[in-house]
């Protein structure tokens, strides 16, 4: 396992779960400031907001980047994200070196 500087990290967010997350996956691709994002399936989602329990249906976004990048991605995320107060958790992760190369090589800006 890589162990290197770096590293992977894992960035979660969700969206609702009839938003279209093709803009906003594609564009964070295109900028490289993530090599790869899985859009999940809709899900239930409780929380509490405004001092209120909510109930929604989302699609979670699981964003892999490497760990310079995610800053960039977050402020990025900010931008385009349609909640006012959008998850931006962020993960450390080890992956395999040719996994961790992939993914570096799809976020390095000056590729």
């Amino acid at each position: 396992m890589e162990a290197a500087t770096n590293p992977v990290v894992i960035v979660l967010t969700t969206i609702a779960a009839e938003a279209d997350a093709g803009p906003i996956v594609k564009t964070l691709i295109q900028e490289r400031l993530a090599a790869c994002i899985h859009v999940m399936p809709p899900m239930t989602s409780f929380y509490r907001w405004k001092g209120v329990v909510e109930e929604d249906r989302e699609q979670q976004l699981v964003i892999k980047t490497t760990a310079d990048r995610a800053s960039a991605l977050g402020v990025r995320l900010q931008e385009l994200h349609p909640y006012e107060l959008p998850e931006l958790v962020v993960l450390e992760a080890t992956a395999s070196a040719a996994y961790t190369g992939w993914v570096r090589a799809g976020v390095a800006p000056d590729a």
